[in-house]
């Protein structure tokens, strides 16, 4: 390890994680609007991506396209090629213009399950491999 693990910094990150992951399964249970849970998935990759290089002590990135940032942080959690589709399809989910155009179509409920499901593997996967306990993450 060529670097010394920055836990306090990547908690931080990972606590906001947590909390959208969180908030997306409770909006899908109560079988919420798809489109709010979908930015609460990419709100989540994003923070748990954003948390290898707060881990790291590496400058956070400032882009939102989780395949970009994904691809800077490869080696430290390689995923599999449907994985990165999944990557590319929560990219969709955020929106800098929220307000309604032709191009805005809402995802299916089974496509948000799909990423959800995902989301929730990689978010227990990435606590694993920087070796951060649930219970230490507010």
């Amino acid at each position: 390890m060529l670097f010394m693990p920055n836990n306090v910094y990547a908690l931080e990150w990972l606590s906001f994680a947590k909390r959208n992951l969180e908030t997306a399964f409770l909006l899908y249970k109560a079988d919420h609007y798809e489109d709010i849970i979908g930015v609460e998935l990419q709100q989540t990759l994003e923070k748990c991506l954003k948390s290898i290089f707060a881990y790291q002590n590496r400058k956070i990135p400032r882009e939102h396209d989780l395949v970009k940032i994904y691809f800077l942080v490869e080696n430290d959690i390689p995923i599999n090629d449907e994985e990165i589709m999944l990557l590319r399809i929560a990219t969709n989910y955020y929106k800098e213009e929220r307000y309604p155009n032709p191009h805005y179509v809402l995802p299916s409920r089974e496509e948000i399950k799909e990423v959800l499901d995902f989301t929730d593997r990689f978010f227990e996967d990435l606590l694993k491999k920087l070796e951060i306990d649930m219970g230490d993450i507010k």
